[in-house]
């Protein structure tokens, strides 16, 4: 078969590389996750001491680490698909429904979740939100502002997997 375009290839693998980067990058907020958990098991059961900070900080560590990866799970297809019949098609069958679903489904989805969430999180930066889970009432603007990041991550990833898929289409091979 005839070489991808060049054009073809180099953006999908500057889309495939920063979307890499970013998986590195957001995975090390496992790291201060772990630590204030474990500070707080410590205080909690050793020095009967809890924190006012921890379940705080934990849930917007978690939801942070979570949320940031998807365009990295995105990337190393990670995310769920129905392989029963999925994994039965041809490379052409397979970029085809890929394709439309990206086209039909995909990004309509993360524009409006994209959208929706830069409204919450710009106006949760402009009132300077705090939260009222505990006393200790941290900002919460930097936590919703991951939101409308993470959407935007997958849309960037969301393109490399449309461009590969719609050339599986035409093709009937994958890159």
């Amino acid at each position: 078969m005839a070489k991808p375009p060049r054009g073809l290839l180099k953006t999908i693998r500057i889309i495939d590389a920063f979307s890499e980067w970013t998986g590195r990058v957001f995975r090390w907020l496992v790291l201060p996750l772990v630590f204030a958990l474990t500070y707080e098991v410590i205080a909690r059961y050793a020095f009967h001491a809890p924190t006012v900070w921890a379940f705080d900080l934990s849930y917007m560590l978690y939801g942070s680490h979570f949320m940031l990866g998807a365009g990295y799970c995105l990337l190393r297809q990670g995310h769920i698909r129905t392989d029963v019949f999925y994994g039965k098609w041809t490379p052409r069958r397979q970029g085809w429904v890929d394709s439309v679903c990206y086209l039909l489904l995909f990004f309509p989805g993360m524009i409006f979740f994209f959208l929706a969430s830069w409204d919450s999180a710009l106006h949760s930066f402009t009132i300077r939100e705090v939260s009222d889970a505990s006393s200790w009432r941290p900002f919460i603007y930097p936590f919703k502002m991951v939101v409308p990041l993470t959407a935007l991550l997958l849309m960037i990833q969301g393109v490399s997997e449309f461009l590969k898929s719609f050339y599986a289409a035409l093709r009937g091979e994958w890159l």
